[in-house]
């Protein structure tokens, strides 16, 4: 039987193992349970609309602006991490890592990234502990931000993914903690750079300059 598309849509978006073990979890209300393709299962919260956080994120790249809203009603735990991290100014000097325009995806928030090293990309972490698979019913249309995780579906930390296009294949895989509102063209730019041959990896290194928080009613 041939390996399935889901399964390397995953695998391309999916970080290195993980360095911790999640700190914590506990069920959400209106879950159901769910598996993916390895057996693994996990709660997905179904039927619940996304409510935003009072706060924005605001990323500012090389590339201009990307405002986030955030929805703490799907996913507490990451929502209060990536809160956590921008305040910390954690994302200050990163950079995004990946990009790929066939799967419609950049993905930023690695440490590591702010070193010399490319390949080690994509397989840092903020030292806190992992946080548990928050996952929804929100599907991954364009615009939305999920947590990067490695093949444990409770190994979110830092890291994060723009979706640019419909991904049905993430779909109850990877935890929705928030969409873009604002400056999702500057994220078609990125996504459409140059990238190492033969990898993912963007040709000229693009700078994650800050990542703020601001109040959402700032933003239509």
């Amino acid at each position: 039987m041939k390996l399935t598309r889901a399964r390397t849509l995953a695998a391309l978006i999916c970080l290195a193992p993980a360095l911790f073990a999640a700190g914590c979890g506990g069920g959400q209300k209106q879950a159901e349970k769910t598996f993916d393709e390895d057996g693994v299962g996990a709660p997905v919260k179904r039927g619940v609309k996304p409510e935003p956080d009072a706060e924005a994120a605001v990323i500012e790249t090389d590339y201009g602006r990307i405002v986030v809203e955030l929805y703490p009603n799907l996913a507490p735990q990451m929502v209060e991490r990536f809160k956590t991290l921008a305040a910390q100014k954690f994302y200050d000097g990163t950079a995004i890592h990946r990009i790929d325009p066939d799967l419609g995806i950049i993905q930023g928030g690695d440490p590591n990234s702010r070193d010399a090293i490319p390949e080690n990309d994509g397989t840092g972490s903020s030292g806190l502990p992992n946080l548990p698979a928050e996952f929804s019913d929100v599907p991954y249309e364009r615009g939305i931000v999920g947590a990067a995780r490695a093949q444990d579906v409770n190994s979110a930390n830092c890291q994060f993914f723009i979706t640019l296009k419909r991904q049905p294949a993430f779909d109850n895989r990877y935890t929705v903690f928030g969409r873009v509102i604002e400056g999702i063209a500057n994220a078609d730019v990125i996504a459409g750079d140059k990238v190492v041959e033969g990898t993912s990896r963007p040709a000229v290194r693009i700078m994650v300059k800050s990542v703020t928080l601001a109040p959402r009613a700032d933003f239509k």
